[in-house]
């Protein structure tokens, strides 16, 4: 496999200014600078733009389908999808995408207010509202639900390690039993289109709560609905995250099995960054471990009844 050529600013700058025709003598031009200091493949485009560069030929076929998936999306939620403004490619076979910059911060710096939660649920409704046949036909890969029980059994023996290494309460993952798994199971026939990516760092608040914007949808699938409130309760906390979906018309068993999926994960993923297989922020995994565990009003798994009706 031939090395994806690794971009300067130099690369960067010369791309921008053939996009946005700016410093047309060679020189000037908007301001270039990664997002992060690891992020070597998106960049600041002045104040306006966001540049991001597919590192590799399977994310540039998903940049492709990003393109055409938020168009398709965009009418159908109440927040900003981000616009492009120029996509090609930067490399043989390597995909970018010029996008408008989505104005406000992230969840990790704003905490979302009562009408954020209502822009949340907007989301999650518009969203069971996309075909899932158009979806499809862009190109969006159908994932099969995860097990709940399988991941359970891997969360509690991260949780036993966690425990002694005096980061966590192991017996917080008693609360959900074998039969509770089985129990909060996806149910047949309640595949949605899904953001699957939701992070703190997708999605944008603003100072005064409301949720502004969503990015990065290259790993949107046509799958289970509870990913979506998962990322939600990790990226926002789980009372604002079940709020949200309750809104939204999901009834109990998609915001439980939602709410231990992120619990479950984030258990998971503290576990692996501490015992060094995995990189990744400790204070950020510290954080989202915290949010995916704040009590919620509908905390236990109850007698659901198996034909609770979904909208």
């Amino acid at each position: 496999m031939t090395q994806a050529p690794t971009p300067t600013a130099d690369t960067v700058r010369g791309l921008v200014r053939s996009l946005l025709k700016e410093g047309g003598d060679g020189t000037g031009g908007p301001d270039v600078r990664p997002v992060t200091e690891d992020r070597e493949h998106t960049w600041w485009v002045g104040s306006r733009h966001v540049l991001r560069l597919a590192p590799d030929r399977e994310a540039s076929v998903r940049r492709r389908r990003e393109l055409r998936l938020r168009e398709l999306v965009r009418p159908q939620v109440p927040v900003a999808v981000p616009t492009s403004v120029a996509h090609g490619d930067w490399a043989p076979g390597l995909a970018y995408t010029l996008d408008t910059r989505v104005p406000g911060g992230t969840a990790d710096e704003h905490d979302v207010s009562a009408v954020g939660e209502a822009d949340l649920a907007g989301l999650l409704s518009g969203l069971r509202t996309v075909s899932a046949r158009q979806a499809e036909a862009l190109g969006v890969p159908r994932t099969a639900p995860r097990s709940l029980e399988a991941l359970r059994r891997m969360a509690v023996h991260a949780a036993e390690r966690l425990a002694a290494a005096d980061e966590f309460d192991a017996a917080r993952l008693h609360q959900l039993t074998p039969p509770g798994a089985a129990q909060l199971a996806a149910q047949p026939g309640s595949a949605v289109l899904t953001h699957h990516g939701l992070t703190g760092a997708h999605v944008l608040v603003s100072a005064d709560g409301r949720v502004r914007g969503i990015l990065d949808w290259t790993a949107a699938s046509v799958g289970d609905p509870a990913e979506d409130i998962a990322g939600l309760a990790v990226a926002v906390g789980s009372p604002p995250a079940v709020r949200a979906a309750t809104l939204a018309g999901y009834g109990a068993r998609p915001c439980l099995r939602g709410l231990w999926l992120a619990r479950c994960d984030t258990v998971i993923r503290l576990t692996d960054r501490l015992e060094g297989r995995t990189t990744g922020s400790l204070p950020l995994l510290r954080t989202q471990l915290r949010r995916a565990w704040e009590p919620i009003l509908l905390e236990r798994v109850t007698d659901l009844q198996e034909d609770e009706p979904e909208p």
